[in-house]
């Protein structure tokens, strides 16, 4: 796409890489700094008129909500539509898998904070996207020039 990538795991504090390595999941309290934080970096971009893709586990709705709106969109609980309040356009890719394929995925990462012992409490995290959000939901069961022309797809038409 040749748009900036980010890894929001880079965007951690120490605090929560401590917390995950020790493995200990994240509590939501943990999380909203990270999110409001990523939230301005997708500003950032907007506003400078550049797209961006952001690697993030928002596995939660309020998360994603973050990642649109900001801080706002906790004191909040409705969601804003992009163009409303500066809420941001961003299409969600919620990567759709079991657990043992992303399980065996994990195990194969190498110098990591997040250990794989941590991905079931993920698992009981996730609240799916679903509608009035913008998302797409791709099988991590087909290959990745299947996945990623998948992708493309929603994000050229619209």
């Amino acid at each position: 796409l040749g748009w900036k990538f980010y890894d929001a795991d880079d965007y951690h504090s120490p605090e929560n890489k401590k917390k995950m390595a020790a493995g200990i999941p994240l509590s939501d309290e943990d999380r909203i700094p990270w999110l409001c934080a990523l939230n301005d970096i997708l500003r950032r971009e907007d506003s400078s008129g550049e797209d961006a893709v952001l690697a993030c586990s928002a596995l939660k709705k309020m998360y994603r909500q973050i990642l649109v709106s900001g801080a706002s969109a906790i004191e909040s609980n409705q969601p804003e539509q992009p163009g409303e309040s500066g809420a941001l356009k961003i299409l969600f890719v919620h990567l759709d898998g079991p657990m043992d394929i992303i399980a065996g995925r994990l195990e194969k990462r190498r110098g990591h904070f997040m250990p794989p012992e941590l991905l079931k409490s993920q698992f009981d995290t996730l609240e799916p996207p679903s509608t009035p959000e913008n998302f797409i939901t791709v099988s991590l069961e087909k290959s990745l020039p299947e996945i990623v022309m998948e992708i493309e797809s929603a994000i050229f038409q619209g």
